[in-house]
């Protein structure tokens, strides 16, 4: 505003443009710097923001899927210089014209995507605003810079909705790979318990085998003496049966108790032993008869 009408020059700032009348009557464009007016003839009506401006808008509307979004669009604009007359005069409030469209747009738009899809498309939204919007405002010398769809706003229940089902994927994935990793570890484990057995299967055999061996040096030590095998496998039985009591002696927590472990039964055991091999060996070598016997009859 001018300090005094009798004053005849004015300033005007940078990015700004003043309009120029003259008796009420549009006369120039006024740029930046130190212009100059007749004193009560020309009058300064009124002073255009050159720089580039945003507008921000609230829509709400609802989706394909019948879900009420809000959305807030944000709107840069600017007033081109050749057209600075149009923006003044012939466009009363920018902002509601500006906002009209906006919603407009939005509610011809929105209405036929889904939920999802006004999230992955915003984009497109956001360029159909800016071109409806460039189309309409150009006429008023108004140039759309830039058209943003900053936020999408589903009512509550809906998103309270959405992350329970995104938290439902999660978890069903969770228990997936949780169950495959139980796979795994029982799968692993029947391996190492199946690698025990078979490791152990092979060291008690190996034992057998060693015990096997020592038995029989032992009954061919005994038989260089004049101790028949029966006699000697009974005698090694009988030492076994001591070397048993004598271990269990020597362990003081022991709770076992071996039955008999007297030496008259020892001496029992040892003359029923004697006897059930004698009887064995007659057995085998009747046996033994027989089928030769049978093959001579053949």
């Amino acid at each position: 505003m001018e300090l005094t009408l009798a004053w005849p020059f004015f300033t005007v700032k940078q990015q700004t443009a003043a309009v120029l009348e003259r008796f009420g009557r549009f006369h120039s464009i006024r740029q930046s710097g130190l212009q100059f007016k007749i004193p009560f003839i020309d009058q300064v009506s009124g002073r255009v923001n050159l720089k580039i401006q945003q507008l921000d808008v609230l829509v709400e509307t609802k989706t394909k899927d019948d879900v009420f979004v809000r959305m807030k669009v944000s709107v840069q604009y600017l007033i081109l210089k050749e057209k600075i007359y149009d923006a003044y005069y012939k466009l009363e409030n920018s902002h509601d014209q500006i906002t009209s469209y906006v919603f407009d747009t939005v509610r011809a738009e929105v209405p036929k995507m889904k939920l999802d899809d006004v999230f992955e498309r915003k984009d497109d939204i956001a360029i159909a605003i800016r071109r409806d919007l460039q189309t309409a405002m150009n006429e008023y010398g108004y140039d759309i810079v830039k058209a943003l769809v900053t936020d999408i706003d589903p009512d509550a229940a809906v998103k309270h909705a959405m992350n329970r089902i995104n938290a439902s994927e999660r978890e069903k994935v969770a228990a997936e790979y949780e169950a495959e990793a139980e796979r795994i570890r029982i799968v692993a484990k029947a391996k190492a318990e199946a690698e025990s057995k078979r490791l152990q299967g092979q060291g008690i055999a190996d034992q057998r085998r060693e015990i096997a061996r020592g038995l029989e040096e032992s009954v061919e030590v005994l038989n260089t003496v004049g101790i028949n095998s029966q006699e000697a496998s009974a005698l090694i039985v009988v030492t076994q049966h001591y070397d048993t009591l004598q271990s269990m002696g020597e362990n003081t927590n022991s709770n076992l108790i071996l039955l008999p472990n007297t030496p008259d039964n020892a001496s029992n055991l040892l003359t029923q032993m004697v006897t059930s091999f004698s009887a064995s060996a007659q057995i085998g070598e009747a046996m033994k008869q027989q089928k030769l016997l049978d093959k001579k009859q053949k």
